[in-house]
């Protein structure tokens, strides 16, 4: 078992995940009416100061900030494809989300809509979610048999309850129509 794997390891990258995007938040709020710098230029900033403040690894923070990054790319991927809102891509009841999570994350996807746009052509090709990695809340689809994993707050992506298989897309409108 690596240290990542254990479960003091596994709380340390869940907080970690929402203290980075507070973080990138907090640095976007700060920013204001001025030029919003890039979106990765501000995770990096935090990633480095975590790491810099001894609350994470460098490994770790690289692969938190990996985390935030994708789920705030499949957010801008939706947004843009759908012109729908954040609501319809966590796809359950808003209440079981934490509303300061909520918050932050709409305010991120909000505040950087150009950037996001911009990696929106890239992540639809690269966004994909695995076993044991970190996501925020959501519904995921296995990509093996269509199963759904919901997930109501930060937390590890589990194996397909249904086929045990490893890879997942965020659910779209699309999916559930078929069900």
């Amino acid at each position: 078992m690596t240290d990542n794997d254990k479960p003091d390891a596994l709380d340390k990258m869940v907080q970690a995940y929402e203290e980075m995007l507070k973080r990138t938040h907090d640095s976007l709020a700060k920013a204001g009416q001025e030029t919003v710098p890039a979106l990765r230029d501000l995770l990096e900033k935090s990633r480095d100061h975590m790491v810099e403040l001894g609350e994470l690894t460098r490994e770790e923070a690289a692969k938190v900030a990996d985390y935030v990054e994708r789920d705030i790319k499949d957010a801008a991927t939706y947004i843009t494809e759908t012109g729908a809102d954040l609501r319809q891509w966590w796809r359950f009841d808003l209440d079981q989300v934490e509303q300061r999570l909520l918050e932050m994350f709409t305010s991120v996807a909000d505040q950087t809509s150009l950037q996001l746009r911009g990696w929106a052509d890239q992540a639809r090709h690269a966004i994909g979610y695995h076993t044991g990695e970190i996501s925020g809340p959501g519904t995921l689809v296995c990509t093996a048999c269509g199963a759904e994993v919901h997930l109501h707050q930060t937390g590890r992506i589990p194996p397909c309850p249904k086929c045990h298989a490893t890879q997942f897309k965020r659910a779209t409108p699309q999916d559930s129509q078929g069900q």
